[in-house]
C-alpha cells in the first residue's frame, strides 16, 4: 500500500532538485535559497529528477544524516525515503548519505559545495560551519584479467604510472592512461567512462582519452601541476586476486516470514543470471566502503520495502563503518560501478547480433525497412530533383 504524504504529491513532477527536512516525524520542504546547507543535528530527504532523452523521468533519491541527528530522525528519513520510492513506482535509485562521507553523485548536486550548520531544527541555531567539498570524482582502474574501478581522492597523489584513472567532471570525463598501464585496464577504463557518459549523463558528456604526459589544461586546473608519479602500487596479477575476494553476492529472502540473507557467490565477477527478478540481492563491497542493494522487479512488496533497512542491518552485522555508503538499485536501473562486478553485463535494450538495433536510453531506434532495389530505376521524385529528361525509365548511357 502506497503511503501518500502531501509532499509526495509534489515530488518528481518536473526535472530538478527537491529537498525536505525531517521535523518532528514530519517531512517539510526546504526553501530553494537554502539548498546546500544542512544542519548537523538533522536528517534530510533529497530527490533529483532528470528527464532522459527518451522523455522518461529518472529519479535519484538520497537521505542525508547529520552526525548529531537522533535515531528517531534517521529512522524517519529512511522511512520517508522508502515511502517516496514506493510513491514513484519503485523507480528511484536510493542512496544513504552520512555527513562527511557523501557520495560523489550527491556532492555533484551542489555546484557551490555543501555548508554544514551546527545544531538542528529543535535548537534553531544557525551558525554556519564552512565545509569546502570537492564535487569531482576520480576512479582508479587496476587489475589485469579482472580490472576494477575504485573511487579514490581527487589528487595527483592518487595517480601512478601503472594504472588508468577516470577524472569525472560531470560534462567532461577524462580517461587518463599511465605509461605502464596494461591493455585490460585501458579497455576497462574505456568501458566505464562510456557507461558513465551514456547512462549517468544520458549522452550529455564528452569523454577524452589522455595519455600520460599529454594532460589537458582542464585536468591541470582541477589537479594542479603534475608531479613525478610513482611507477605503481602493486602487481596487477595480485590485484586480480584481491579484486575477486573484495565483493560478495547475497540473496535477501523472507519466504519463511522472517528476513534472511544467504550467500550466493563469494568471488566476482558474478553472472548476471544470478540476479533473479523475483528476489532482492545485496552486493557486498563493504571493505571498500560501499553496499549495493538490487531490487528485482517481481520481488514481493515486503522485500522491496525493507531493502534499505536490511542493508543497514547488514552493515552492522558485518562490523563495517557506520559511514559505509548504501545504494539501492531497481532492476534495469543499475549503475556502472555496480555492473562492473558482473561478467559480460548486458543492458535490457543492448543490441545482440544482427537485426533491430537499440541505442541505450532509446536515444534513437533504427529499424530494418523493406526496400525494393528496382525502385531506384523508376523514380519520378528523383527525376524531378535532378532535372532528368524522363522519369528514370530511359536507356542509361555513360
Amino acid at each position: 500500500m502506497v503511503v501518500d504524504h502531501p509532499e509526495f504529491e509534489k515530488a518528481g513532477k518536473e526535472p530538478g532538485l527537491q529537498i525536505w527536512r525531517v521535523e518532528k516525524f514530519d517531512l517539510v520542504a526546504v526553501p530553494k535559497n537554502q539548498y546546500g546547507s544542512f544542519f548537523t543535528g538533522d536528517a534530510y530527504v533529497i530527490l533529483n529528477t532528470i528527464r532522459q532523452r527518451s522523455g522518461n523521468l529518472q529519479y535519484d533519491l538520497h537521505f542525508w544524516l547529520g552526525n548529531e541527528c537522533t535515531q528517531d530522525e534517521s529512522g524517519s528519513a529512511a522511512i520517508f525515503t522508502v515511502q517516496m520510492d514506493d510513491h514513484l513506482g519503485g523507480k528511484p535509485i536510493q542512496n544513504r548519505e552520512v555527513q562527511g562521507y557523501e557520495s560523489s553523485s550527491f556532492l555533484g548536486l551542489f555546484k557551490s559545495g555543501l555548508k554544514y550548520k551546527a545544531g538542528g531544527v529543535a535548537s534553531g541555531f544557525t551558525h554556519v560551519v564552512p565545509n569546502d567539498v570537492n564535487i569531482e570524482r576520480l576512479l582508479q582502474v587496476k587489475g589485469r584479467r579482472l580490472a576494477r574501478a575504485t573511487e579514490v581522492p581527487v589528487a595527483w597523489a592518487s595517480f601512478n604510472q601503472g594504472d588508468c584513472f577516470i577524472l569525472d567532471l560531470g560534462e567532461e570525463i577524462y580517461q587518463w592512461c599511465g605509461s605502464k598501464s596494461n591493455r585490460f585496464e585501458k579497455l576497462k577504463a574505456t568501458a566505464v567512462a562510456k557507461d558513465i557518459r551514456d547512462n549517468e549523463r544520458h549522452g550529455r558528456a564528452r569523454v577524452y582519452v589522455v595519455e600520460e604526459g599529454m594532460e589537458r589544461e582542464k585536468m591541470i586546473q582541477v589537479l594542479g601541476d603534475k608531479p613525478d608519479l610513482p611507477e605503481g602500487t602493486s602487481d596487477d596479477v595480485k590485484a586480480d586476486a584481491t579484486n575477486r575476494k573484495l565483493a560478495k553476492l547475497y540473496k535477501v529472502s523472507n519466504s519463511d516470514g522472517s528476513m534472511s540473507v544467504s550467500l550466493v557467490a563469494d568471488e566476482n565477477p558474478f553472472t548476471q543470471s544470478a540476479l533473479n527478478s523475483d528476489d532482492c540481492f545485496i552486493l557486498d563491497h563493504g571493505p571498500d566502503g560501499k553496499i549495493f542493494v538490487w531490487k528485482g522487479k517481481n520481488a514481493n512488496v515486503e522485500e522491496r520495502k525493507i531493502a534499505l533497512k536490511t542493508a543497514t542491518d547488514f552493515i552492522s552485522k558485518m562490523g563495517y563503518a557506520k559511514q559505509t555508503q548504501v545504494q539501492v538499485l531497481p532492476e534495469s536501473g543499475e549503475t556502472p560501478l555496480f555492473k562492473q562486478f558482473f561478467k559480460n553485463w548486458r543492458d535490457k535494450d543492448q543490441t545482440e547480433g544482427m537485426g533491430i538495433a537499440y541505442i541505450p536510453n532509446h536515444i534513437a531506434k533504427i529499424e530494418n525497412v523493406p526496400f525494393d532495389v528496382s525502385s531506384l530505376h523508376d523514380s519520378p521524385a528523383m527525376a524531378a530533383q535532378h532535372g532528368m529528361v524522363d522519369e528514370g525509365r530511359g536507356q542509361k548511357q555513360i
